[in-house]
C-alpha cells in the first residue's frame, strides 16, 4: 500500500513538473512576443513621427504655393501684384509688432 502511494505521488510529482515546465516555456513564448511586439511598436512610432513631419512639410509647402498664387501677375497687372505684395508685408509686420509687444 505504501508502495502504491509512493508511485501515486512521483507520477503527480512528474505530472507537475511537466506543467511547470509548460508554463515556463510558455511564458517564454509569449515574454519575446512581448519584446517582438514592443519593438514594431517603436518602429511605428518612429514612422508616424516621419509622416508628421512629411505632412508638416507639405501643408508649409501648400500655404506658400497658395500664396503665390495670391500674388501671382495675373495679365501684366503689376502695379496690383505689388499693391497686394505691400499690403501682405503690412499684415506681416503688424503681426511682429502684435508678437513684440
Amino acid at each position: 500500500m505504501k508502495y502504491k502511494v509512493m508511485v501515486q505521488n512521483e507520477k503527480l510529482l512528474l505530472t507537475f513538473q511537466t506543467r511547470v515546465r509548460q508554463m515556463i516555456l510558455q511564458f517564454q513564448k509569449l515574454k519575446k512576443e512581448n519584446e517582438d511586439l514592443y519593438a514594431e511598436l517603436e518602429q511605428y512610432d518612429v514612422r508616424v513621427k516621419q509622416l508628421e513631419k512629411e505632412i508638416a512639410r507639405k501643408n508649409h509647402d501648400y500655404e506658400a504655393l497658395k500664396m503665390a498664387r495670391m500674388i501671382e501677375i495675373s495679365g501684366g497687372d503689376i502695379e496690383s501684384a505689388k499693391n497686394r505684395i505691400a499690403h501682405l508685408i503690412r499684415d506681416v509686420n503688424k503681426c511682429i509688432a502684435v508678437l513684440s509687444d
